[in-house]
């Protein structure tokens, strides 16, 4: 800090529908650096070349663009005497807008010229760093340059300091005086892991809430969210089963790979997970990519609500809202038919050999559940584990939800575990806790008949033991 001057260009605004306009972005933005700097221009120590050159770029004339940066390290380090640290902020984003409208070759040779110069054998420059979302390639912009280290989340390298840690987050909520939000902060902004274990929430989100005094959703629909998209939904054979899979809290298996920015064709599942991991869409431990947090389940959420070209997972996703709504009023005969409908679709997922299946085709067929309540999967309840519990969030005197799944087990062993284990202690008011719930708790088992590839609905009633309240089951199996 103070040791050094500083030049910091951002190039996150520069793009357009053609090169011309893009390329006058970029000229307008040098020259907006040369106007902040323009006291360099009355320097004895700058030569007459310079500072011509200098001139030209601050008022836009001329082709000088592709130097502009060299030209104003130079001048900085003759003015101050010293080397200069330059900081290049989104510098992928004309690479990305040029491959959205067919000029790409064009801005890479300006890109080359405009950033490559800076890094070789330059006496005016001390270091650099550039960030941006995609991986730099060496054989792309920084032809022949060999001095520089590229880093990432899922690097050892400053892996730290692509998000909040949790102690971070901690201190914030206690310097805002809500201690007590910790969880659920965590529930909606942790979830990305560094190869050191450590576990690091979204920065930008964590920002927002504490500014809002509100915990929502504050992931931004920018340009990176389009593009990955744009590839995921030409090639969505290759990713539509992880994806219902991720949706359903399982991780997915896949080598990560490090691919470079001008990787513009994303054709495998490899390549379009790793571009979501390193645009922070996804989340990678293991060996395996998950979605990371609540914030971005509701992202993926609304998207396989809205795309057609997801296919059967898309039309599963469309019916949930009619599957709540017959699971509330116990229209058993409406929740068999859409379960039957989703099976009747004979894909891989719905071939049912274990419970990982079922438990996907059940979460897209509640999709529209996530929209009033908090669903958590897996959950300990009572004195066991139950499949799925639907918490109310918008209205408390909803009715809450138990979920407990079966492949080839009978009504009766699902609706005995879920009384023995008694999962419905979870919506009972206890001591210092400030929910209560006050509707009622439907306990639904779904189960599968592999041989005769049914599905079956009842409704029982149950009495809560406690305080003899009644507790609706409603019980779909073979």
């Amino acid at each position: 800090m103070n040791q050094r001057p500083v030049l910091f260009p951002t190039l996150k605004d520069i793009g357009g529908r053609t090169f011309e306009k893009a390329y006058g972005m970029l000229q307008q933005t040098i020259s907006k650096l040369c106007i902040e700097h323009a006291y360099l221009a009355d320097s004895s120590k700058v030569d007459c070349m310079d500072r011509e050159c200098f001139l030209r770029l601050k008022n836009r004339a001329g082709s000088d663009v592709q130097y502009a940066v060299d030209t104003l390290l130079r001048m900085m380090a003759f003015h101050y005497g010293k080397s200069v640290i330059l900081l290049i902020d989104e510098y992928n984003v004309p690479l990305a807008k040029a491959s959205d409208y067919g000029y790409y070759e064009d801005m890479m040779d300006v890109m080359r010229v405009f950033l490559g110069m800076v890094w070789k054998t330059n006496p005016a420059l001390k270091f650099a760093i550039v960030t941006g979302c995609l991986r730099i390639a060496k054989e792309s912009i920084f032809t022949g340059a060999d001095n520089f280290i590229s880093s990432s989340i899922s690097g050892q390298r400053y892996h730290q300091y692509f998000g909040f840690t949790e102690p971070e987050v901690r201190q914030m909520l206690e310097d805002a005086g809500f201690p007590e939000k910790l969880d659920e902060m965590k529930q909606w902004y942790d979830g990305y892991h560094v190869k050191t274990g450590k576990r690091l929430y979204n920065p930008r989100s964590v920002v927002m809430a504490l500014s809002n005094n509100n915990l929502g959703n504050y992931w931004r629909n920018s340009g990176p969210y389009d593009e990955i998209y744009y590839y995921m939904e030409h090639n969505v054979d290759t990713v539509r089963e992880s994806l219902a899979l991720m949706i359903s809290g399982y991780p997915v298996p896949v080598k990560i790979r490090e691919y470079a920015a001008v990787s513009q064709n994303l054709e495998t599942k490899e390549e379009i997970f790793s571009a979501m991991v390193v645009y922070g869409f996804l989340s990678y431990e293991n060996g395996s990519v998950s979605i990371p947090n609540r914030e971005l389940m509701e992202k993926f959420s609304d998207m396989l609500q809205k795309e057609p070209s997801l296919g059967y997972v898309y039309r599963l996703a469309k019916e949930s809202q009619q599957m709540l709504q017959a699971t509330l009023a116990g229209r058993t005969e409406i929740m068999e038919e859409i379960l039957q409908r989703a099976h009747n679709t004979e894909t891989p997922l719905l071939s049912y050999n274990h419970e990982v299946e079922l438990t996907a085709v059940v979460n897209l067929v509640y999709l529209a559940a996530r929209d009033n309540y908090r669903v958590e999967r897996e959950e300990r309840a009572g004195i066991g584990y139950v499949d799925f519990i639907f918490y109310p969030e918008t209205d408390r005197n909803a009715d809450g939800i138990i979920l407990e799944l079966k492949v080839d087990h009978t009504l009766e062993e699902a609706i005995q575990q879920i009384r023995e284990k008694q999962y419905a202690l979870r919506f009972r008011e206890r001591l210092g806790e400030k929910r209560k719930y006050t509707g009622r708790v439907l306990g639904v088992g779904i189960g599968y008949d592999k041989a005769g590839k049914t599905h079956r609905c009842k409704v029982e009633v149950l009495e809560e033991q406690e305080d003899s309240k009644l507790t609706a089951a409603v019980t779909i199996s073979n």
